[in-house]
C-alpha cells in the first residue's frame, strides 16, 4: 500500500507489590520502576539476582527460611500471598513482559524495530514464566493466561514487522506470508479468548480484547489476499488477481462490521485500507471483463497462504551477567552446583521444547483439518431442535392463547371492509348508470327533432346539475379506483397471514407438526451416531494430550536434584542427568502413542465424514426450510396489529366515501328526473 494505517495495540498491566521480607530499598526499586527501557533493565537485574538468591537459600515452599511474598493479581484486585521466593521471581518476570508490553504498544513506531523488539521481549518473559514456574500461584500467571500473552504478543510483533515490510516495498508474496503469520497468530489467540475459562479468568477486558483481535484476524486477512492479488497481477495471472481482491474486499468488509466501537484510528485506518482494496477490485475486474477476458478460480482452489514467522520470544537468561550483574551471593553457595542445577534445567527445558515441537506440530495439523470439516460434535445433527417449539415461537402461541378472537376480530373487521367497500362500488355504478341512461335519451331527443347528432363519441352537453353529478362521480372514481388496489393488497396480506395465525392460536401438537423435520434413514441415522463417536475419540486424544503435557510441565516444575548435585562429583554429572531424566520415559511413551494414533483418527474421521455429506446436506436444507416457517410464523403473528390497523383505516376511509356516494347518487336521481321531466315537456310541444 502506498502508506501504512496503524492498529492499536494490547499492553499489560503491572502487578503491584505487597509484604515481603526483603531489604526495603531493593524491593522499593525494584517494584515501582519507571515505564521506560531503563525499568526493564532494573527488573532483569533483580530478577537475576533471585535467582542466584533462591539457589543458596532454602525460601521454596516449607523451606526453613521461606517467607511471606504478597503481590496483587491483575483481573481481581485481591491480594495473593505465597511462602515463596520463587513467587517473587514470577511476578518480576509477570511485570518484566507486562512493561515491555506497554513500551511496545506505547511506542509511535517511528521505528518498527523497538515495538517488534519490545514485544518478542514481553513473549520471552511469558514464555519463561510458563516454562519454568509454576502456574497456581495466581489467575494472571495460569497457562492459559500465558499462553494468550504470549500469542498476543508475537502477532503484534509480526503485525510490526509486517508494517516495516510494506514501507519497504518487500515482494509481494513476502508480505503476503508476513500478514498470513500474523492472522495465524491472531487466531491463536482468539482460541485462547473464546475458551469459556479463559474469558472468566480475564474477566470485563475479556470482551475488549476478543473484538479488536477479531477485528484483525479479518483486517490482515484482508491484507494478505491483497498482496497475493498484487503478486497475481505482477505474474499476470489476471483471473486470480480478481479473485484474491474480491477476497480482501470481503474480509475487510467483516473487520468493518467487527470494528464498531473501536476509536477513530481503527476507521481511518478502515477507510484509507478500502479505498486502496476497492480501487484494486473495481480496476482488476473492469480489466479482466473488458480486456483479458480470464476465467476467474474459486479461491479454495488456489494454494493457502502459509504464513512465514519472522519473529519469535527472545529467550530470559536470569544468569547472563551482561543483564543480571554480578552474582552478590556467590559466596553463600557453591557456584559449582549452582552451574549444575543450571545445566540439568537446560536439560529439562530441551527435553520440554522437543516434546513440545512435536505437539505444536500435531496440534496445527488437527487443528486446521478440523477448521476444514466444520465439525461441530454439539451440533453436528441438530436433532433437538426439531422435537420442540423454539422460545421465540412459543412466546407468540401464549400471546395468540389470552387473546382467542385474534382471528375472529380480523376476520370480521376484513368483511366489514369489504361489505363497505361493495356498498361504495354499488353506488357509483348506480350513478354512472343513471348519467349514461340519461345521455342515451338525450340523444334520441335530438334525433327526433331533427338537430344535426353530435359528433361520434361527443355525447350532447348535460344540464349544469348533471355535468356536477358527473365531475363528482369521476373524482370518486379515481379515489375508488386507487383505493381499491390497497384494499386488494391487504386482502391478499389476510389471506397470507389468516392461516398462519390460524395455526398459532390452536394446539400446541399442530404447530410442531407444521414445522419440518428431517426423515432420516437407519442408515442416516447409524451415519450420524459413527460421525460423533469419532469426533468424540478426537476430543478425548485432544484432552489426553492436554493432560499428558500438564503432567510433564508438573513433572519438569518439580524436578528439583540440587541436594544431590551437591554431593556428586563433577565428572559424574552428565551420569547423574541421565539418570535423573529417565523419569520422564514413561509419560513421553503415553505422549508418543497420543501423537501417532492421530492419523489414523483423523483417517476415520475422513471417510466417516465422506459419509455424512448427503445427511449432513439434507439436515441443513431442512434446517433452513425449519427456520423458514418459524421466521413465516413470527411474521404473521408480527403482521397481526398491523393488518387490523390498516383494515380499521379501510373502514372509516369507505364508510366516509359512502355517505358521500349516497348522497351523490340522490343527487343524480333528482337530476335525471329533472332532465327527463324536461324532455317530456318538449316532446309533448
Amino acid at each position: 500500500m502506498e502508506a501504512v494505517p496503524r492498529m492499536p495495540m494490547i499492553w499489560l498491566d503491572l502487578k503491584e507489590a505487597g509484604e515481603f521480607a526483603f531489604n526495603a530499598a531493593v524491593k522499593k526499586s525494584a517494584v515501582n520502576v519507571p515505564r521506560d527501557f531503563e525499568g526493564c533493565s532494573t527488573l532483569r537485574k533483580y530478577f537475576g539476582q533471585l535467582h542466584y538468591l533462591q539457589s543458596r537459600i532454602p525460601m521454596g515452599t516449607e523451606q526453613e527460611a521461606a517467607v511471606p511474598v504478597a503481590w496483587t493479581e491483575i483481573f481481581s484486585g485481591k491480594t495473593v500471598t505465597h511462602e515463596d521466593i520463587k513467587y517473587e521471581q514470577a511476578c518480576i518476570l509477570y511485570n518484566l513482559g507486562a512493561l515491555h508490553s506497554m513500551l511496545g504498544a506505547m511506542d509511535k513506531r517511528v521505528s518498527e524495530e523497538v515495538s517488534c523488539t519490545h514485544f518478542q521481549c514481553a513473549a520471552g518473559a511469558f514464555t519463561y514464566l510458563r516454562d519454568h514456574f509454576p502456574h497456581s500461584y495466581s489467575v494472571d500467571m495460569s497457562h492459559q493466561i500465558l499462553n494468550l500473552n504470549i500469542n498476543l504478543m508475537l502477532g503484534q510483533a509480526q503485525e510490526c514487522l509486517l508494517e516495516k515490510s510494506m514501507l519497504d516495498n518487500r515482494k509481494s508474496f513476502l508480505v503476503a506470508r508476513i500478514s498470513a503469520q500474523v492472522v495465524d497468530y491472531y487466531k491463536e489467540a482468539c482460541r485462547a479468548l473464546e475458551n469459556s475459562e479463559t474469558a472468566s479468568l480475564l474477566g470485563k477486558i475479556q470482551k475488549d480484547w476478543k473484538k479488536l483481535v477479531q477485528m484483525k484476524i479479518y483486517y490482515f486477512a484482508a491484507v494478505a489476499h491483497l498482496h497475493m492479488g498484487k503478486q497475481a497481477e505482477e505474474q499476470q495471472k489476471f483471473g486470480e488477481r480478481v479473485i484474491y481482491f474480491q477476497s480482501a474486499l470481503d474480509k475487510l468488509n467483516e473487520a468493518i462490521k467487527l470494528a464498531k466501537g473501536q476509536p477513530e484510528t481503527v476507521q481511518e485506518a478502515l477507510r484509507f485500507t478500502m479505498d486502496v482494496i476497492g480501487g484494486k477490485y473495481s480496476s482488476a475486474k473492469k480489466d479482466n471483463d473488458f480486456i483479458y477476458h480470464e476465467a476467474v478460480p474459486a479461491l479454495d482452489t488456489l494454494q493457502a497462504v502459509k504464513g512465514a514467522p519472522l519473529v519469535k520470544a527472545l529467550p530470559v537468561n536470569p544468569t547472563d551477567p551482561a543483564v543480571t550483574g554480578p552474582d552478590i551471593f556467590a559466596k553463600l553457595v557453591p557456584m559449582a552446583a549452582h552451574e549444575a542445577s543450571s545445566l540439568y534445567s537446560e536439560e529439562k527445558a530441551k527435553l520440554l521444547r522437543d516434546v513440545m515441537a512435536k505437539i505444536e506440530a500435531k496440534n496445527e495439523v488437527l487443528d486446521q483439518f478440523m477448521d476444514s470439516l466444520q465439525l461441530d460434535p454439539d451440533t453436528v445433527d441438530n436433532l433437538d431442535m426439531y422435537s420442540h417449539i423454539p422460545p421465540v415461537l412459543m412466546e407468540k402461541c401464549a400471546a395468540l392463547s389470552v387473546r382467542p378472537d385474534t382471528v375472529k376480530n380480523l376476520v370480521q373487521s376484513m368483511q366489514v371492509l369489504s361489505g363497505v367497500f361493495t356498498d361504495v362500488e354499488a353506488s357509483l355504478k348506480e350513478i354512472r348508470d343513471l348519467l349514461e341512461e340519461d345521455e342515451a335519451q338525450e340523444r334520441k331527443l335530438q334525433e327526433l327533432l331533427g338537430k344535426v347528432p353530435a359528433p361520434q363519441g361527443s355525447p350532447p352537453p348535460p344540464s349544469p346539475a348533471l355535468a356536477e353529478v358527473s365531475k363528482e362521480c369521476a373524482k370518486y372514481l379515481e379515489v375508488h379506483e386507487k383505493a381499491s388496489f390497497t384494499n386488494t393488497e391487504l386482502h391478499k396480506a389476510m389471506n397470507l397471514h389468516i392461516g398462519n395465525l390460524r395455526l398459532l392460536s390452536g394446539p400446541l401438537e399442530q404447530v410442531r407438526a407444521a414445522l419440518p423435520s428431517p426423515a432420516l434413514t437407519e442408515d442416516d441415522k447409524q451415519v450420524l451416531q459413527n460421525l460423533k463417536r469419532i469426533l468424540g475419540k478426537v476430543q478425548e486424544m485432544r484432552d489426553q494430550r492436554m493432560s499428558l503435557e500438564q503432567q510433564l510441565r508438573e513433572m519438569i516444575q518439580k524436578d528439583d536434584i540440587t541436594t544431590s548435585l551437591v554431593t556428586t562429583d563433577r565428572s559424574e554429572m552428565k551420569k547423574l542427568f541421565e539418570e535423573q531424566l529417565k523419569k520422564y520415559d514413561q509419560i513421553k511413551v503415553y505422549l508418543e502413542q497420543n501423537l501417532a494414533a492421530q492419523e489414523n483418527v483423523l483417517k476415520a474421521l475422513t471417510d466417516a465424514n465422506v459419509k455424512y455429506a448427503a445427511v449432513r446436506k439434507a439436515l441443513a436444507e431442512v434446517e433452513h426450510k425449519w427456520n423458514t416457517t418459524v421466521q413465516t410464523l413470527v411474521a404473521s403473528y408480527e403482521a397481526y396489529e398491523d393488518l387490523m390497523k390498516k383494515s380499521q383505516e379501510g373502514k372509516d376511509f369507505y364508510t366516509d366515501l359512502e355517505g358521500k356516494a349516497t348522497k351523490l347518487l340522490e343527487k343524480a336521481r333528482a337530476a335525471c328526473q329533472a332532465a327527463e321531466a324536461t324532455r317530456q315537456q318538449i316532446l309533448e310541444k
